[in-house]
């Protein structure tokens, strides 16, 4: 087991922790026409910089109740429509936005001082593009899909190996594994899309794209 700082002194020095952001300010006149362009911008450099899975997002939705959750997911899909994630249907994710049909996801870009968020509607992916993402997968996270209940309790590891197994022995002869009546993408489509930059004594740059009736809208909100 590795060595861990005693708890104690964990809890007191977390007052005390921030980083202390440098850099160019984010000014409105920096961004570009649209925020599919101004993210795709910032995902490309994010990937540049060597950002360990710089298309992952921390996904937010709420049951009926109101009561939140949030995971990480991966962005499969970018465009004017807005951003793609694909999930088990009867996952716990998928039951919130089904009820509610709003979510919200953030980029988390640490290293570079960066966040994105996106919040909107959500529908789900057709068919067709679903497909299209599905024989992209490698053939281990195609057997997975179908052999796990997502977000249902299971007594051990054992059991999610029995499944996979026993999925592998269903497939065994089949070239071309077919995705799960039950599995699809999401879409969020957006209504605001915000862009932060870390800056010096916290008073941080948070530009957004906001959609009216008039189209898009750039504004500039206080941290």
């Amino acid at each position: 087991m590795p060595e861990v700082d005693n708890i104690d002194d964990v809890a007191v020095r977390l007052p005390g922790m921030r980083v202390a952001y440098e850099g160019e300010a984010l000014d409105e006149a920096d961004l570009a026409p649209t925020w599919t362009e101004q993210l795709q911008a910032w995902l490309n450099e994010a990937i540049a910089a060597g950002v360990a899975e710089p298309n992952a997002m921390v996904l937010a939705t709420a049951d009926a109740e109101g009561r939140p959750s949030s995971r990480t997911v991966l962005c499969k899909g970018l465009d004017e429509r807005g951003v793609v994630f694909y999930t088990n249907y009867t996952s716990k994710k998928s039951h919130d936005l089904t009820v509610t049909r709003y979510a919200s996801v953030t980029f988390p870009w640490y290293a570079l001082h960066r966040q994105v968020t996106v919040r909107g509607e959500v529908e789900k992916v057709d068919i067709k593009e679903t497909a299209a993402y599905w024989a992209s997968r490698p053939r281990g996270s195609q057997l997975g899909a179908w052999a796990s209940p997502q977000s249902q309790v299971v007594e051990g590891r054992r059991d999610l190996d029995n499944a996979l197994a026993s999925i592998e022995r269903r497939f065994a002869d089949v070239d071309e594994v077919p995705f799960p009546p039950h599995w699809g993408g999401w879409r969020i489509r957006p209504e605001v899309v915000e862009f932060w930059l870390g800056q010096q004594n916290r008073l941080h740059d948070r530009l957004r794209y906001v959609l009216t009736h008039d189209g898009w809208r750039i504004e500039r909100v206080a941290p």
